[in-house]
């Protein structure tokens, strides 16, 4: 059993809590099921390298470049919108928007005229997320937010009633746009394309979406990933402004209920990380012989040197785990302390103790264990 140290404890730490933000971005997403499957893949491979199944284990290592590239070009999309999501600097080169909206009472009443009068529509509301990658086909708008222009948009007649309407900065920036369909199979048969469009970008950003049934005149909202049905405008003025409230002004989340909600998944990425951790601790290390380079420091005043040999040393070390860094990719050194030396020839021993080695790698043995240094009288100066 390997000794584990803080920063060990830090390392799990870390890579459970990034495996979990990835988790819980993509959980209800198609994403989910390729990046298991590819979990499935990676275990595989280590298995088939821990048991000695050499061809297996070499077919998959051909297939690691392959399997990277497939990873970026089916999911660019959702790959860009975590890097900006987990980007320390979102706050200062993202989004610029108020990330609210002052008219949820309009935008409830409109809503619920459409949803009487049985007239289908889908409503986006953009907060911090940019959502230009996910909408197509748009046509720019620049409108004032009002229930007559809404009517008019969704309106069975109206050249842009087919598609979504998109309000950013408290206007109706686009309308006819047309967005990602949701591929999860938990949405009811009772819902038709406007719901899973509403509900695939939810899934995507964390924007909020309003529908409009156009067949049973139900309002629903779609957010997080999740689809919910509203019974009147008071409870959707209600929600909207609880949404799209400014980020400022919301209550934090106290830290022990983040803590320890959805303690499952956390639970079984720790446990899987933990596994990944002790089984790559406990792989015995790479030994290799490196090359490694003699320096000199405290020669006394009056004294130069003129020759050393050798100039360079072989050094035999050895990784203590799978976790630590290859051997052969080390630059060492050996600095020697020259401060007992004297005039003519000296040979002076060389402990592995003077080689300057990371952490999680020993010095086996050196050699030579001796170097022998030619010293003379340094030159007066006239």
């Amino acid at each position: 059993m390997p000794s584990i140290r803080l920063q060990d404890i830090l390392d799990i730490l870390i890579m459970s809590f990034l495996i979990y933000q990835l988790y819980s971005w993509f959980r209800r997403s198609r994403a989910i099921q390729v990046l298991a499957g590819l979990g499935v893949v990676i275990a595989f491979f280590f298995l088939t390298r821990q048991t000695g199944l050499q061809m297996t284990s070499w077919v998959l290592q051909q297939l690691e470049t392959v399997l990277i590239v497939l990873v970026v070009v089916v999911f660019q999309n959702e790959i860009r919108q975590a890097l900006y999501r987990f980007s320390l600097l979102r706050g200062l080169v993202g989004n610029t928007s108020q990330n609210h909206c002052s008219s949820p009472s309009t935008l409830s009443e409109a809503v619920f005229e459409l949803a009487a009068q049985q007239t289908g529509a889908i409503i986006v509301l953009q907060r911090q997320d940019q959502l230009d990658e996910h909408l197509l086909h748009g046509i720019p708008l620049d409108a004032q937010i009002s229930t007559p222009l809404l009517r008019n948009l969704f309106h069975d007649g109206s050249p842009l009633h087919d598609g979504a309407v998109l309000i950013r900065d408290e206007r109706i920036a686009m309308a006819s746009c047309l967005l990602p369909l949701s591929d999860t199979t938990r949405l009811s048969q009772q819902y038709g394309t406007r719901h899973r469009a509403a509900l695939g970008l939810s899934e995507q950003t964390d924007a909020v979406v309003l529908v409009v049934s156009e067949e049973r005149g139900e309002v629903s909202l779609a957010v997080d990933d999740e689809l919910q049905p509203i019974s009147d405008a008071g409870t959707l003025k209600n929600r909207l402004e609880e949404l799209l409230v400014p980020q400022r002004t919301q209550p934090r989340t106290p830290l022990s209920k983040r803590l320890f909600s959805d303690l499952l998944p956390k639970g079984i990425i720790l446990l899987g990380v933990s596994a990944i951790w002790l089984l790559l601790a406990t792989r015995p290390g790479e030994v290799a012989i490196v090359p490694a380079s003699l320096t000199f420091h405290n020669l006394p005043d009056g004294l130069a040197l003129v020759r050393s040999y050798p100039e360079e040393l072989s050094v035999r070390i050895r990784s203590t785990s799978g976790l630590a860094p290859s051997p052969r990719q080390l630059e060492l050194t050996a600095d020697l302390d020259l401060s007992t030396a004297q005039e003519g020839q000296n040979t002076l021993r060389i402990p592995t103790s003077l080689i300057h080695a990371p952490s999680g790698v020993t010095v086996v043995g050196v050699e030579p264990s001796t170097a022998r240094i030619i010293i003379r009288k340094a030159p007066h100066k006239k």
